[in-house]
């Protein structure tokens, strides 16, 4: 039996959250009286198991605070990126169902606009509440710490970051569990595969926001280890503070990988990592250079795992593992990997197509019934929209996703590869690569790049990136042209907004279709 409430019996005064910049913390004692206080409080607001908060707000222990204690008076808790624009988050809201919306001064003026347009909604907000707010310090404050009579264990209720479409709210149902069930695939990763326990710290540098930093954060405390969380990601002060906490653990995604390489050498090498025992690795694909330099610097720790917040499918990678398959996010270790033609058939070993699980936990997404039946074949088998294909031994590779796929005179290019290439220069920051109309081809290649600091774009660096990119690649898979930005569309979880430098270039009805 492993929960937050144990620990605060067992090691009452050991941290569990810790914010990195200000060194403000919570023991595992605070932890468990905060999160009673919360759940009381929502059960003197009529919120019984299966309702559903959501919370908007920065990296800070109050997330973690409201989540437990949604998490232990069973029901579920939305958390909504505060870089949403506002009707993005009405429309969160509205359609998760939420009863009650927690924010802080920070997302006052993102939230304030729906206090007068929800009426069934209670509105609160940490710290000093804004005009129209609820003080949550001052009424969850006023509760017993003492727990529910009917706890029983509720689940995050997230939101697909939108990167090709509205976001999709993916709900899992309701089991009724006891608060100290944990999630078998988690403790998996997280203590069998990355040797997390009760003497693991824990960094967390990515918005709370996002399935896997929350779920590992929430991890991290189900084990009962510490976990110190970034306010925001900076690539040197990540490895400082691996330094300074003596780090064990982490969760990152492969843009962090990047800029942590492209700090001069002496920065990073000023830092003393050995600490860390696993890092753990998802949402985009990683490029191979960037990984296998990783671990060269890090040691044979990276642990890659595949997976969407939909939970139909996991795959799993050892360093070890990639190292004699480079570029493999892994085997199956949750559900049975399926790749498929346009036509639905099973493809041979090799050959590149959607993936699909099978023989996997089923899924839905809320209120879109639509999205729910498009993701699933005629024989059950599920899918997140990925291209790739498996090897001899079952180890799976991804090429893109398919709706990036670009069609150039009847061929397929799936642009993730070209985008690998072009990120090992050293004048590139960041750079996304699509489709463009071609009057004659249907589509060709295009780039838009993002150059490193005291790097000025211009005709010549477009050639020589061009040229650097024929060098390594088919001239079919190269960009045509080359576009600079001053920064690319990413969320603050890593993953690129392509629709948003895509719709630029194409006439809105294309655009609508490409």
């Amino acid at each position: 039996m492993t929960h937050p409430s144990i620990h605060a019996r067992t090691q009452p005064d050991k941290i569990a959250y810790q914010m990195a910049s200000t060194g403000k913390a919570i023991t595992y004692r605070e932890l468990d009286e905060l999160s009673n206080q919360g759940a009381q409080l929502f059960r003197t607001l009529g919120l019984k198991a299966g309702d559903h908060v959501a919370l908007l707000m920065e990296n800070r222990l109050a997330f973690m605070e409201i989540c437990w204690a949604a998490q232990r008076a069973g029901l579920y808790y939305t958390a909504i990126s505060r870089y949403l624009k506002q009707d993005e988050i009405a429309y969160i809201v509205q359609d998760c169902g939420a009863r009650v919306v927690i924010t802080s001064p920070q997302g006052a003026d993102a939230i304030a606009p729906l206090v007068s347009t929800l009426p069934g909604v209670a509105f609160f907000m940490v710290d000093e509440p804004a005009p129209g707010f609820r003080s949550w310090d001052k009424e969850a404050g006023a509760q017993p710490t003492t727990p529910i009579a009917d706890e029983v264990a509720g689940y995050d209720m997230l939101y697909s970051s939108g990167t090709t479409g509205r976001p999709k709210g993916i709900k899992r149902e309701f089991e009724g569990n006891a608060i100290d069930v944990p999630s078998p695939f988690l403790r998996l990763l997280c203590e069998r595969m990355c040797g997390m326990n009760q003497d693991s710290i824990y960094l967390s540098p990515a918005p709370l926001y996002h399935a896997a930093p929350l779920r590992f954060n929430m991890m991290a405390t189900t084990l009962g280890g510490t976990s110190v969380i970034m306010e925001h990601f900076d690539a040197e002060q990540f490895l400082a503070l691996v330094e300074k906490y003596k780090v064990t653990q982490s969760q990152l995604v492969p843009t962090m990988f990047v800029r942590m390489l492209k700090l001069p050498d002496e920065v990073r090498t000023r830092y003393d990592v050995s600490s860390l025992k696993g890092a753990i690795h998802a949402a985009a694909p990683c490029p191979v250079d960037v990984k296998a330099k990783m671990i060269e610097w890090w040691g044979p720790i990276l642990i890659e795992y595949y997976a969407g917040s939909e939970g139909n499918g996991v795959t799993v990678s050892t360093s070890q593992q990639w190292l004699s398959h480079r570029g493999t996010v892994g085997k199956a270790v949750v559900g049975v990997i399926k790749i498929l033609d346009e036509a639905g058939e099973e493809l041979p070993t090799g050959e590149i197509g959607t993936v699909y699980f099978a023989d996997a936990p089923a899924f839905s997404y809320h209120n879109d019934p639509d999205k729910t039946k498009n993701a699933y074949n005629d024989k059950g088998w599920s899918t997140l929209g990925d291209v790739g294909y498996l090897d001899a031994e079952g180890f799976l590779y991804l090429t893109d996703r398919k709706s990036y796929m670009i069609i150039s005179g009847g061929v397929n290019i799936y642009p993730q590869e070209t985008e690998d290439v072009l990120l090992t220069h050293p004048d590139v920051a960041d750079v996304a690569v699509f489709g463009v109309p071609n009057e004659e081809m249907g589509e060709e290649v295009k780039a838009v790049v993002q150059t490193r600091d005291g790097v000025t774009p211009s005709k010549e660096l477009e050639a020589k990136l061009i040229g650097f990119c024929r060098d390594r690649l088919s001239a079919i898979k190269c960009p045509r042209s080359i576009d600079f930005e001053a920064e690319l569309p990413r969320t603050p979880t890593g993953k690129l907004v392509k629709r948003h430098l895509k719709d630029r270039y194409w006439p809105k009805k294309q655009a609508a279709m490409a």
